[in-house]
């Protein structure tokens, strides 16, 4: 009875069993994302060999219709520099998601690093018409104008990127959309609201410095790099300015405590090596000073300002042909500078080429209208060389640029250059040989003319307003041309865009402080 109760049971959960619907394999569809996630995590630990494998296989697997792996391939090839096949990759995206405007402004971005500005605003203009309230295509269009040169288009686009979202970034552009115009004011006020909205920005509160440094609020300028430094103490920008500074009031020891600092952090600083080399013409080490100069033309041997210093030095040593030749070089990067012509005519007075020195100082004059130092050491060559009625006439061009500065600002002159110029007309008027020196403070140039007509020497205190002006191009990328030289902006290498992580690459500008 047992058993057969047993065999009972067995036969009804067998049966009930066979009653049960049985559960169908899941079809093996292919999915296109299915390896996203992997592709993602490799790329972001940039295990990039292992991504572009997956991202192989994604592609063979689905036949090339992957998006997310065709777009991280792009990245890649773009990291690497093919930026070519990054544009072609991205180009395929865009066709394969039309109405992602992530995919549009990388289009653009690879053909604004291929140098197409014009196609790349094109592109950025249609990504606008997807995305109204992205902050980057706004920025990154501004950046382009800016290589356009169509500067108001720029500020345009970059109030409106301020206006979705504000960015340190942004406003550093747009600050230096005014300093490319040369309005310093409009810059400043720029860099006051960025570093308000952001306090604890480092190269913010040097930039800011450094144009109030450029605008002679000495106060303000301390005030702003001592905050950058406060936050970042090695930061070698504001400590080049800071010791720039102490160069500037004749703290010679204390720039080079400075820059010292700077030598650990940046020791191949073309900058920094003119600084530290000035520092030594300033204390008449003039073979250290060579030594520091030519180390920095080494570094930078397309900076005319290094070759001034060196031109200068080389004349204080009377080493004529060797200044001779630095100057020389320095006119051929900056033509429209009417001292450096100056300075090349006293190497050429030295050398007895009279004749090519009067042409040095004509084209001085020409170049020069505010400078009253080249008139000065023009009438003295032609006084020295008989020629009375045009040294008259250069010494009264000086007494009207003499005249001039003294009315528009509070510039004082050196006492012994005014007795040297007083002594000048007196020997016009009555015929007296003349030896003198001729020393000047602001025109940064003086030398000693016998009545022979040979300067005997040559001495200018540069040392101080050229290292000024070496930091401050070293952290602003930006000098203005002093009034009269006639010289013009020159934009070299704009602003990056921020959709890398690569640094930010500063505009450059070749020009100097007055």
């Amino acid at each position: 009875m047992a058993e057969e109760t047993l065999e009972s049971k067995i036969q009804y959960s067998a049966s009930a069993e066979s009653q049960k619907p049985r559960q169908k394999k899941v079809p093996d569809f292919p999915i296109l994302e299915k390896q996203n996630w992997l592709i993602h995590l490799h790329y972001i630990r940039k295990d990039y060999e292992a991504c572009k494998a997956i991202i192989k296989e994604q592609l063979q697997e689905t036949q090339g219709l992957c998006e997310y792996a065709i777009y991280v391939q792009a990245l890649i090839f773009r990291l690497e520099g093919n930026i070519q096949e990054s544009l072609e990759l991205f180009q395929t995206c865009a066709i394969l998601n039309p109405q992602c405007a992530d995919n549009l402004k990388q289009v653009a971005r690879s053909l604004f690093l291929l140098g197409k500005h014009k196609a790349a605003t094109e592109v950025y203009n249609e990504a606008a018409k997807l995305n109204q309230k992205d902050w980057e295509i706004c920025h990154n269009l501004g950046v382009c104008y800016i290589y356009l040169k169509q500067f108001n288009k720029a500020q345009d686009q970059l109030h409106n990127a301020l206006q979705l979202n504000r960015h340190d970034l942004t406003y550093t552009m747009l600050g230096k959309i005014h300093l490319l115009e040369g309005d310093l004011d409009k810059a400043i006020e720029i860099y006051k609201k960025a570093v308000e909205f952001s306090p604890e920005n480092t190269e913010l509160l040097t930039t800011l410095g450094l144009l109030y440094l450029q605008l002679g609020v000495y106060q303000k300028a301390f005030e702003h790099l001592g905050n950058a430094l406060t936050y970042d103490p090695t930061n070698y920008k504001a400590i080049l300015a800071a010791g720039s500074m102490m160069q500037t009031h004749g703290d010679f020891d204390v720039a080079l405590t400075k820059y010292r600092v700077v030598a650990c952090a940046v020791p191949e600083s073309p900058p920094l090596w003119n600084n530290i080399g000035m520092c030594f013409f300033g204390k008449k080490k003039y073979v250290a000073a060579i030594s520091c100069l030519k180390r920095a033309n080494y570094l930078a041997p397309f900076d005319w300002k290094i070759l001034y210093n060196l031109g200068l030095v080389h004349l204080t040593m009377q080493q004529y042909a060797s200044a001779f030749h630095f100057l020389s070089a320095a006119i051929n990067f900056q033509p429209k500078m009417g001292e450096l012509y100056m300075l090349l005519a006293v190497a050429l007075t030295n050398l007895e080429d009279t004749e090519n020195a009067k042409r040095a100082y004509a084209e001085a004059v020409r170049l020069d209208k505010c400078n009253p130092l080249v008139n000065l050491n023009y009438a003295v060559l032609l006084y020295n060389q008989g020629e009375k009625k045009d040294a008259l006439a250069q010494y009264q061009e000086m007494e009207k640029k003499v005249n001039f500065l003294k009315d528009n600002s509070s510039l004082e002159f050196d006492p012994e250059m005014v007795e040297m110029a007083q002594k000048l007309g007196a020997a016009l008027q009555v015929g007296e040989a003349l030896v003198w020196t001729k020393p000047v403070k602001d025109p940064k140039s003086k030398h000693r003319i016998s009545s022979t007509g040979k300067p005997a020497g040559f001495q200018q205190p540069l040392g101080s307003n050229q290292a000024l002006g070496q930091a401050m191009s070293s952290a602003v990328a930006y000098r203005k041309l002093p009034s009269g030289v006639g010289g013009t902006s020159q934009l070299t290498k704009p602003p990056s865009l921020p959709l890398e992580p690569e640094p930010i690459v500063e505009i450059s500008e070749q020009t100097r402080e007055k």
